[in-house]
């Protein structure tokens, strides 16, 4: 938002800092020439409206997009834009052929009822009969990636295999997938299996209004039966801000209506939801709670009723690494039994393990789903997960210093020699502030502090910026951005991918003051 103006004066009082001429050292002289020279090239930059243009809007990124040598110098801001986004556009369809998209789930049903519903007259002739009998007897595995034709077409390939207590089958699909508008896309679908013959369907979403859109999906599945048609047609509407609600009509093998009304906060998602068809029709109610920590945990219950039983249900989530996220889900229900699901996402992958505990409602079953995954999870937290996340931060860390540290090396020796030159106009200042009882910065670090006692064993590191700083205050006043303090003149980095803040003990009207400040937080002193 800075004017010509103020850039200008900006740019007048960093030359008069680091002027050559100033400076009769040799070594000063040569450090100050390295300074003013960038100072020289950052104002030739913001001077210029269309390459102040780019860099306002893009950074430095902008500036170093290949294809600017076409734009014409002549052009607005708003034009120049324009030819950016042209020149991003053309870059993302260069990559579209390189994204897929991969989606998979890997499902393993286990049985373990014998743990609980154990018939010792089965067994008494049986070698290792005293042992419980835990097997899997079912097991799901489905694939699918997206192939990206053109800016409006993509195709996908999906395929899915699943057996259960010895039986099986597979099928594979392929869809064609074409945004026809803003407001809407079709799809055709194409897929055979070896249990189900040809499929035909075709998909087509559209938004009706802007809070209002319906989804319709025709199918035609051939097998040896004959022809069985299919239609599921969905309308939604967002009723506010965080509601939806919808309305499904499905007609075919299981035709049924279905209405729920769902409502999605930042702190909790509620869902409500009303069925009536052929075999099945149920009433659902559903709640989570969103904490609001850095593992995104989140805690869920439900309760479903119907002609099929009554099933409560009740679970936890969480964030385990940067790609993970961690779940289980206890389901207790008439005539169900009792089942623990426990499910780990990793990216756009899904592994489900539902185990069946028991067949009838035994409190043994609902205490040891409850309370097993929970002392597995802590144990496995604490001894695994914790220290591997640990080492993989460290290792990030370190991998991130090793890339910069040229960098780094070199914005260092140039904040040092920028405090160098600093030292006859910060003399100046502080001689100026004192005689009108101004602002004076005693001393100022910036870097990583360590104030935790948790963390009392990881190392302090800052540097000492207090001549910087000095050199910023202007009429009393020091006004810092909401930036990175790391590009301040005579500034640098001192602790790479780390937490940084800025701490200032400065004296006005002849009285000691302390603050401290994130690194990207804006600062004002003296405080008013």
């Amino acid at each position: 938002q800075a004017s010509q103006e103020e850039l200008k004066a900006a740019y007048r009082r960093l030359c008069m800092l680091y002027h050559p001429d100033k400076h009769r050292d040799p070594e000063l002289k040569t450090q100050a020439e390295r300074l003013f020279n960038l100072v020289h090239q950052a104002y030739e930059v913001l001077s210029d409206p269309q390459t102040r243009a780019i860099y306002d809007i893009y950074g430095r990124r902008g500036l170093e997009m290949e294809g600017w040598e076409v734009v014409e110098r002549k052009r607005t801001p708003a034009e120049i834009r324009e030819e950016f986004e042209r020149l991003q556009r053309e870059r993302e369809e260069r990559r579209l052929q390189q994204r897929t998209n991969p989606k998979g789930t890997i499902s393993v049903g286990i049985d373990a009822t014998d743990l609980f519903d154990r018939y010792d007259e089965e067994y008494e002739d049986v070698p290792g009969s005293g042992f419980p009998q835990i097997e899997i007897n079912k097991m799901h595995i489905s694939q699918s990636i997206e192939a990206p034709l053109t800016a409006t077409d993509t195709a996908i390939l999906s395929g899915n295999l699943s057996t259960q207590n010895g039986n099986g089958g597979g099928s594979i699909n392929v869809a064609l997938r074409r945004v026809t508008s803003a407001k809407g896309w079709g799809e055709l679908e194409f897929g055979a299996g070896d249990l189900q013959g040809p499929l035909f369907g075709l998909k087509i979403f559209r938004n009706l209004t802007p809070r209002c859109f319906i989804t319709t999906n025709c199918a035609l599945q051939f097998s040896s039966r004959g022809v069985r048609p299919g239609l599921t047609m969905v309308l939604a509407r967002h009723l506010d801000r965080n509601t939806m609600g919808y309305l499904q009509w499905r007609w075919g093998l299981q035709s049924a209506m279905n209405t729920s009304l769902v409502r999605d906060t930042k702190s909790s998602h509620f869902t409500l939801a009303l069925q009536l068809g052929i075999p099945h029709s149920f009433m659902m109610v559903s709640y989570q709670h969103k904490f609001q920590d850095e593992d995104q945990t989140r805690v869920k219950g439900s309760l479903k009723a119907g002609f099929f039983g009554t099933i409560v249900e009740y679970g936890a989530e969480r964030k385990i690494s940067r790609h993970s996220v961690l779940g289980a889900t206890v389901s207790v229900g008439v005539p169900q039994g009792v089942s623990l699901k426990i499910k780990l996402n990793r990216a756009s992958q899904t592994y489900f393990f539902p185990v069946h505990l028991t067949d009838q409602l035994l409190p043994s079953a609902v205490f040891y789903a409850t309370v097993g995954p929970l002392v597995i999870y802590f144990a496995m937290h604490r001894l695994i997960i914790k220290p591997y996340l640990r080492a993989q931060k460290e290792r990030e860390l370190e991998k991130q210093r090793e890339s910069t540290a040229s960098d780094i090396l070199q914005k260092k020796q140039e904040a040092e020699a920028a405090v160098r030159l600093m030292q006859e106009s910060v003399r100046r200042i502080i001689e100026a502030e004192e005689a009108r009882m101004g602002l004076i910065v005693v001393n100022a670090w910036y870097g990583k502090f360590v104030n935790d006692n948790s963390r009392r064993n990881e190392k302090v590191k800052v540097i000492d910026v207090t001549v910087p700083l000095q050199c910023l205050v202007k009429d009393s006043k020091l006004i810092l951005t909401e930036a990175s303090k790391a590009g301040l003149p005579g500034f640098y980095d001192p602790c790479v991918g780390e937490e940084k803040s800025l701490k200032v003990l400065y004296q006005f009207r002849g009285v000691l003051h302390q603050v401290m400040s994130a690194d990207n937080e804006a600062l004002r002193i003296p405080k008013q």
